[in-house]
């Protein structure tokens, strides 16, 4: 039993094992795309496999659309050369429910896997294709929100995007570019329309999309690569849209159990791997079954029916909301909080520590407490019911194997949208004294203890990534855990002044002072961060 085309020809075995099987011809499936196709995907990860992909296959199998998706990653080529191509470009999705079952799936709706790079010309050659077709009428983008990024902290382009200015749409790198670059080809090859649709977990993401793309395109109409017609083509979202979304989905890495119950039933080749970027993958998705996707409804040249497949297709003010609601407040939050402090108390499960009555409390008194008094509601679905279900059924489900550690990635970058934007809501509301949040400060105290790299016991603990970790422990270097006084509220300052980390001033809107309490209380030795928890949350 592997996974393949040939491998899946003994139908029965696989359903003796409890895997649902595609109720389509894969192999017909693949030559309508090629003949005709309508969808690329750039980041052929979790997200995508175990979440757009499915969406596709639901269709499919309604014959609501022939073809499939084309999938193609810019930036970590082992995933297409080592889960892909042995797979025929298939997943096997397993669903992991609270009570402990599986549900066990094969996704075959994508009919390609392409490797987006000038060291694969015949790859580049398909890609280029497949926008030159008519037919084609979504781009979408699942590359994390650091994909679309041009420029360093400071603001100046990165090397690799400056060399694309240089170059032109020829001999381009960066994802962005290589939009651009196959935005342009379409536009020689008659210009049909076409919808570019960032579906990263990212505030206005289609917004940063379309910004990224505009800038290497007047980048290259400047310096004579590309025509003003073809500039004024991609400006028009009569032509190119850039369509705003929300999507929620826990994807954890790979689970060594889900990875033996598989090898159990039979089912052979499920060992993750290691890519040469360090990307920790398998040919099976293991995720939750609760997810949201909601996607502004503007496709110049028509669409799947997406809403059949449980897609919320509305217009940009609701998608807004959607994501305000799930990022400042019913999710975001919570997940940041226990990252942090799963880090410095040794959790290494989001689950495990829900069960930690003060940790359970603390994301609870963020979300019900200090965030749904100022929750956005985008109207197609109730906040409290999304949160009730986060804090009763999806954090504590022990058979996700998320880690705080994971989750702690880049939190600088995350911070001002997931508490920032609740208290800029607390200071522009008249009725709401911003001085009165405690749990959101006790979040954020958290985070600037955790920095300091040393866990509750006072061992040493290694932070994850983080663009700013560096300049920030740099800005924390004399605080030590022991000596509470040597943080006083002087030497966080540079930190607590600085907007760009909380999107306000928290020095200036009077909370700079009880967080520096919080930080100083958690310094007091070992054990201080479980004292100072039970201090504020019994």
């Amino acid at each position: 039993m592997k996974l393949s085309y040939e491998g899946l020809k003994d139908r029965s075995a696989w359903e003796q094992a409890g895997v649902r099987l595609p109720a389509f011809n894969c192999r017909e499936m693949c030559a309508d795309t090629e003949n005709s196709p309508t969808w690329v995907h750039f980041g052929a990860g979790n997200i995508f496999r175990g979440f757009i992909a499915k969406l596709q296959q639901e269709l499919l199998e309604k014959k609501l659309v022939p073809g499939g998706i084309i999938a193609a990653d810019t930036f970590d080529y082992d995933i297409i050369d080592k889960i892909y191509t042995p797979c025929d470009n298939m997943t096997l999705m397993v669903s992991l429910l609270p009570d402990g079952t599986m549900e066990r799936e094969v996704i075959a709706s994508i009919a390609q896997g392409l490797r987006a790079g000038n060291a694969y010309p015949e790859d580049m050659a398909r890609l280029r294709a497949a926008f030159r077709s008519p037919s084609l009428q979504i781009a979408s983008y699942t590359i994390t929100e650091k994909g679309y990024a041009l420029t360093n902290m400071n603001g100046e382009f990165f090397p690799v995007v400056l060399a694309d200015f240089e170059n032109g749409p020829e001999r381009c790198a960066h994802a962005m570019s290589m939009t651009a670059a196959l935005l342009w080809a379409r536009f020689q090859a008659g210009g049909a329309p076409i919808a570019v649709v960032s579906m990263d977990n990212c505030s206005h993401n289609g917004e940063k999309l379309r910004s990224s793309v505009m800038t290497v395109v007047e980048n290259w109409l400047e310096k004579g690569h590309v025509s003003q017609a073809f500039a004024a083509w991609v400006s028009d979202e009569a032509q190119v849209s850039f369509p705003w979304s929300m999507i929620d989905k826990i994807t954890p890495r790979p689970a060594k159990a889900v990875e033996e119950a598989l090898t159990r039933l039979g089912i052979e080749s499920m060992a993750p791997i290691v890519t040469s970027k360090n990307t920790f993958i398998a040919p099976f998705v293991n995720a939750e079954r609760p997810q949201y996707l909601v996607i502004e409804d503007r496709f110049p040249n028509g669409r799947p029916p997406l809403e059949e497949a449980g897609v919320y297709m509305t217009d940009r003010d609701t998608v807004n909301k959607t994501e305000k609601m799930k990022v400042t407040t019913c999710l975001n939050p919570l997940h940041t909080a226990l990252a942090v402090y799963g880090c410095l108390l040794g959790y290494n499960s989001i689950a495990a520590e829900m069960k930690d009555p003060q940790l359970k409390a603390l994301v609870e008194k963020i979300g019900y407490g200090e965030g749904i008094p100022v929750v956005v509601d985008p109207k197609i679905f109730s906040p409290m019911d999304f949160i009730h279900e986060v804090i009763d059924q999806r954090l504590p489900n022990p058979f996700i194997p998320d880690v705080p550690q994971r989750i702690a990635t880049d939190t600088s970058q995350k911070i001002p949208i997931r508490f920032g934007e609740t208290i800029k809501s607390y200071l522009s509301r008249p009725d709401l004294d911003v001085t009165t949040l405690t749990y959101i400060p006790l979040a954020i105290a958290g985070w600037l203890r955790y920095l300091t790299a040393a866990d509750d016991q006072g061992k040493p603990m290694e932070c994850s990534s983080d663009p700013m970790l560096g300049a920030l422990q740099e800005q924390l270097s004399a605080v030590s855990l022991g000596n509470p006084a040597s943080a006083p509220d002087g030497a966080l300052t540079p930190i607590l002044s600085n907007p760009a980390l909380f999107a306000v001033n928290l020095c200036e809107v009077g909370l700079a002072g009880k967080i520096g309490g919080m930080l100083r209380e958690m310094l007091a030795g070992p054990g201080a961060v479980r004292d100072t928890l039970k201090k504020y949350l019994g």
